[in-house]
């Protein structure tokens, strides 16, 4: 079972329901097991922390950075965020916002890569 902190589950549905533009453009492509027939949950809570996308099958994590991911605060973040995940057995793929929207078919391809 996958260990998440309960105190999460609110703050998480709460992200479900104001998704950023990027994420409500990527999760029409991906939702009803429309990518090699794999689910996908949203703003999904893990350990101690709230993924943009996971993928339970693959044992993928999805990222969408905006430009609070490339300061060198957010950087340092992710890189601990994302050990923690590889730690657990997960694969992360981040994409920045304008790769969501100007490279969309290409970030579909890198995650059916992934699947």
């Amino acid at each position: 079972m996958i260990p998440f902190d309960r105190r999460l589950k609110p703050v998480a549905r709460e992200l479900r329901k104001n998704m950023t533009d990027a994420e409500k453009h990527l999760w029409l492509r991906i939702r009803r097991k429309q990518l090699k027939g794999c689910q996908f949950y949203r703003q999904k809570n893990i350990g101690q922390y709230i993924v943009d996308f996971y993928c339970p099958a693959a044992g993928l994590i999805i990222e969408i950075d905006g430009g609070q991911h490339y300061s060198d605060e957010g950087v340092q973040k992710d890189l601990k965020r994302d050990g923690y995940f590889a730690s657990l057995g997960f694969t992360v793929l981040r994409f920045s916002n304008k790769e969501i929207f100007e490279s969309t078919d290409a970030v579909l391809e890198t995650i059916y890569g992934f699947l």
